[in-house]
């Protein structure tokens, strides 16, 4: 579920993150760190998934409330909760994998660490839900249309979580990695709502992800002298040393799909590092990352060391 460019994200936070350990017998290996980036994603997802369903089954709590006041209105007593009854809702809540997630995870405890006592983020954002008119329209229509289930929770998720900015500063508080997952980690769920008990989410990463992902890992840890050989002579009044780290860390990372990844095409892997330069290190990272990876792709094809598999013939 996780796309290479996440993945490349994450090989590169944790190649950042050895480079700065100075007392590597005392910190975790580089792979159980690169599994972690992994974990904090899945969490991501449990967690989102579970904020939205718990909004979605606030109608009851809501209607429960109501109906036990000491003088309750009429309005107290017919509480509309239709949507308790959303059978994606309840797909997603019988799904025994998100079952066993809400167990590892506990999303309410971290939830718990954020809001206050006298605030209940959770109804907060239901009292919200409940004076939005495609609220009220879905309400208000009797029938259940699947496309009106899938369109009312989406709504909760677009319109009510991600566009309001306190829900957003809880969320960047709690998790580091929301800059990094976040895009991918709202396109995962929006597909899990539409197809309910279609993830492992123990599984985060497909086999062969899994596997470019610790071979790209392995190959710039043991490969780090060779690829730095090739690297240094092109840095012409450059001193290596006062180059950016994450720089000299994605460059050695674009060499070695050059030489040991044959199924990636050269041009993908250039952009791709052009592309995370720009996005993480400096103003001009991405000119210089994609100077020097072009120059040692040249000399590479010119040489005859670059072994590409070529998918169209």
């Amino acid at each position: 579920m996780i796309s290479r460019r996440n993945i490349r994200i994450k090989v590169m936070q944790t190649l950042y993150t050895v480079s700065l350990e100075s007392d590597t017998a005392k910190n975790p290996a580089p792979e159980k760190i690169l599994e972690q980036h992994f974990t904090d994603t899945r969490v991501l997802l449990v967690y989102l998934t579970w904020f939205l369903t718990e909004v979605a089954r606030y109608v009851e709590t809501d209607a429960h409330q109501k109906a036990s006041k000491h003088l309750p209105t009429e309005s107290d007593l017919h509480v509309n909760i239709k949507l308790a009854g959303n059978e994606y809702l309840w797909r997603m809540l019988e799904d025994p994998a998100l079952k066993e997630q809400f167990e590892l995870v506990k999303p309410q405890l971290i939830l718990k660490k954020y809001q206050s006592e006298d605030m209940d983020m959770v109804k907060k954002v239901y009292q919200q839900l409940s004076e939005c008119k495609p609220y009220q329209d879905y309400i208000n229509t009797s029938s259940r249309e699947k496309a009106d289930e899938k369109k009312i929770l989406e709504f909760i998720l677009n319109d009510l979580l991600l566009a309001n900015e306190f829900f957003l500063s809880h969320i960047e508080e709690s998790f580091s990695n929301w800059d990094d997952d976040g895009e991918m980690v709202v396109q995962l769920l929006v597909a899990y709502i539409n197809k309910p008990g279609s993830y492992n989410f123990n599984e985060m990463v497909s086999p062969d992800k899994d596997l470019f992902a610790h071979d790209l890992l392995r190959t710039v840890l043991e490969k780090k002298e060779h690829l730095q050989a090739l690297i240094v002579p092109k840095l012409k009044n450059w001193d290596p040393e006062r180059i950016a780290l994450l720089d000299m860390i994605l460059m050695n990372m674009g060499v070695a799909e050059f030489l040991y990844f044959e199924t990636i095409p050269p041009k993908v892997t250039i952009n791709e590092y052009i592309d995370l330069a720009k996005e993480y290190s400096t103003a001009q990272s991405g000119q210089f990352v994609n100077g020097i990876l072009d120059n040692i792709h040249k000399d590479l094809v010119l040489e005859g060391k670059m072994k590409k598999v070529d998918f169209k013939k």
